[in-house]
């Protein structure tokens, strides 16, 4: 029976220096610490001329996406994101400051939602998606928007996915205000599976995504999907 309430069905993340599920337990316990590099997924499953372009934001986002499955090709993807592509928006500004023109390629997979859109091109997702600023810098915002978009879609699933990637080091005097490099996606329900776990009570609306993610596999219920 389905009702308004979110399960989590499945859960996949990756960030540099935790990329398997036994290394995701570890920095749980705060045994590991995720890495402060651009590196970025292999995403081997993807062609070659398509995946040598893209950044890590939106190597880490298709990666998580493509973890989750299998997952219904009509499932809608929600991407939320503080920062979004930062490193291409920045190559974009330089760009225009110092030759004074831009490459229609280039600021095409600069947008906020081209990590979004990449997945569902990458993995032939036909759900549509959204990509969402978290009003205030609450996390929150984010996940009440899943919520709702699940309760309001025809599908009885939706992706969500949270993704930041590493700061150029040119912001890196803004280093207090740029979250380590990782992503995570969670396959979201409105009908329990044998294996699930509620969204509503791990919610706190001054969560921060990581703090969110530990919280969910400090639960015991949820592993990250190999």
């Amino acid at each position: 029976m389905t009702g308004t309430e979110a399960h989590i069905v499945r859960l996949s993340a990756w960030a540099p220096g935790v990329e398997n599920p036994s290394e995701w337990s570890e920095w749980a316990l705060d045994k590991r610490d995720i890495a402060a590099s651009a590196k970025a997924p292999a995403i081997s499953f993807t062609d070659s001329m398509f995946r040598r372009r893209l950044s890590q934001i939106s190597k880490m986002t298709v990666q998580v996406v493509h973890d989750l499955l299998p997952i219904e090709k009509d499932a809608k993807i929600i991407f939320v994101s503080f920062r979004g592509e930062l490193s291409r928006q920045f190559q974009v500004n330089k760009m225009l400051i110092e030759e004074k023109a831009l490459s229609p390629a280039v600021f095409s997979l600069s947008v906020f939602n081209a990590p979004a859109a990449l997945a569902t091109m990458a993995l032939g997702l036909k759900g549509g998606y959204a990509a969402l600023y978290p009003g205030k810098d609450l996390f929150s915002t984010g996940i009440k928007a899943a919520q709702a978009a699940l309760c309001s879609s025809v599908a009885e699933e939706i992706v969500f996915v949270y993704a930041d990637e590493e700061a150029p080091p040119e912001y890196k005097c803004f280093a207090h205000e740029c979250p380590s490099p990782a992503a995570f996606g969670l396959l979201l329900s409105r009908v329990p599976h044998p294996s699930f776990v509620p969204l509503s009570p791990l919610k706190r609306d001054d969560d921060t995504p990581l703090a969110f993610l530990k919280r969910l596999l400090l639960c015991g219920e949820m592993h990250v999907s190999p």
